[in-house]
């Protein structure tokens, strides 16, 4: 059987038997603001050159997010009735059904998983330990550190209060009344190796690649908590959701005890696997929380999206793009009429006085599925809390991860950023912070919302991309020049 029809999470099939990434998220983007705003629909469904035409059309789709709770939470439902309607579940004999249809099951003939946990042999870490420039902050240095982050617009107010919450309660960390489930666990970004080390349980769904499963039960060995995983008859450990969401479905409601789940959808794919990824875990959390209601859901966002932000992000922004000084408005000049006014273009330029903006970080190389991958996974986020379920979805900062270093533009744009106010941030950092806040968000009484956008607003750690003066997208080019060197040494070494 191909790569096509293998059983699985899918694009639809047209009458050739071709599986368009392009017509099916180009069709989800547009039905999600079809009950809102027929015309921005249109605009979408008649876009020529989805891969150009991406960019400007997902702002569109957040800043009609920003006119109301109400547009917002439409939106949501809408984009994920969408997905479940479109993407589709191929059995076995290859036959296809949407996802909002499917029940996945053990296909017939198919061992079931079985079931293999390391215990780690270390003392739990006991307080909050953030690496930063070869030291370890903890108490009152990282919370010295937190406050020239927020000084610095690298960080919302907000991101510093929640990590200092957990600075005060170090007996969150090893998550007391839940169990994590972190599918994609392996993901540089992921929380893995932290939660172990605070003796956390952690449930554990990632490929079946031996080198780097030898490596997370190294961790867990390290640890101080509980890894376990699903392993096959042949006793290779690992799964693979997009290919046997039955099989992990089937393991996980064995394996996943009295207490409650928090499940981390953390795995990243290229191209359209990853929206295929992104809606097969959507099909996996359904299951689990139609199982037990209590599941909470956890997602890291990614800063290259567009943002609603608050009034305040919005004020600081220009009170920034002012200050520029008279040497560096006066280099500019010339620069922005030769550009035609795509370099250094002023940021939140069509938000009104104390209103909400829409901060636009999409970065069109990474493509029109990474762009909808991630959007499915916010309507998920919103639709889930709006019904009052627990949900962690955090902005995260812009970070040395092994997939901006291959990306020889990404790579120098963030080698460049420091000289436009954005600061780029080691993983190591990262991990903890990010990591931090998901206990935080698992023990904290689920907040009432004025709009639904503010899931990621509050506590967001953007690395300055939301508060610098200028659209980011308008300086990125020269950020890439300026950061070119570096970003050379950086992939040769």
């Amino acid at each position: 059987m191909s790569e096509q029809t293998s059983p699985g999470v899918h694009f639809p099939a047209d009458d050739q038997g071709a599986r368009s990434t392009t017509t099916t998220t180009k069709g989800v983007l547009a039905d999600s603001v079809r009950g809102i705003d027929p015309a921005l629909a249109e605009c979408i469904d008649g876009t020529g050159d989805w891969r150009k035409g991406y960019v400007d059309l997902v702002h569109a789709v957040t800043a009609a997010s920003a006119g109301s709770a109400e547009r917002a939470s439409r939106i949501a439902a809408d984009g994920l009735a969408s997905m479940r309607r479109r993407m589709v579940l191929v059995d076995d004999n290859g036959s296809e059904v949407p996802l909002a249809e499917a029940e996945p099951t053990v296909p017939a003939g198919a061992a079931p998983f079985g079931t293999e946990s390391v215990r780690g042999t270390a003392e739990p870490v006991t307080e909050l330990r953030v690496p930063l420039g070869g030291r370890e902050l903890a108490g009152e240095e990282l919370r010295g550190q937190l406050g020239a982050w927020v000084d610095a617009g690298v960080v919302e107010p907000s991101f510093a209060e929640a990590v200092s919450e957990v600075i005060d309660h170090p007996e969150w960390l090893g998550l007391p009344g839940h169990r994590a489930l972190l599918i994609g666990a392996g993901a540089e970004m992921g929380p893995l190796e932290t939660l172990l080390s605070w003796g956390a349980d952690v449930l554990a769904i990632d490929l079946p690649r031996s080198r780097a499963w030898r490596y997370k039960k190294g961790l867990a060995t390290r640890g101080a908590g509980t890894l376990t995983f699903p392993v096959d008859d042949s006793g290779d450990s690992g799964a693979d959701v997009v290919h046997q969401p039955g099989q992990v479905l089937e393991w996980l409601r064995r394996v996943r005890g009295e207490q409650p789940l928090a499940v981390g959808m953390h795995a990243y794919a290229d191209s359209g696997v990853h929206v295929r990824v992104s809606a097969a875990v959507d099909l996996l959390m359904d299951a689990l929380t139609d199982d037990d209601p209590a599941t909470a859901l956890a997602w890291l966002a990614t800063p290259t999206d567009a943002f609603v932000v608050p009034p305040e992000v919005v004020a600081e922004s220009r009170r920034r793009w002012a200050a520029r000084g008279l040497a560096l408005k006066g280099t500019q000049a010339p620069m922005r009429v030769l550009g035609r006014g795509r370099l250094f273009a002023q940021a939140y330029r069509d938000a009104q006085e104390g209103q909400h903006g829409i901060a636009d970080v999409l970065v069109p190389q990474q493509g029109p599925n990474y762009a909808m991958a991630k959007r499915m996974q916010r309507w998920r986020g919103v639709e889930a809390e709006g019904r009052g379920q627990r949900v962690s979805f955090n902005v995260a900062p812009a970070t040395w991860t092994r997939s901006v270093t291959k990306n020889p533009v990404l790579g120098a744009a963030y080698g460049g950023a420091h000289h436009f106010g954005v600061e780029v941030f080691a993983p190591e950092t990262v991990r903890p912070l990010m990591a931090a806040l998901l206990v935080r968000d698992l023990v904290r009484e689920t907040p009432q919302r004025a709009h639904p956008e503010e899931l990621f607003s509050d506590a967001a750690a953007h690395g300055g991309l939301w508060r610098v003066g200028y659209e980011p997208k308008t300086a990125l080019g020269v950020a890439a020049v300026a950061g070119l060197p570096g970003s050379l040494r950086r992939r040769r070494g």
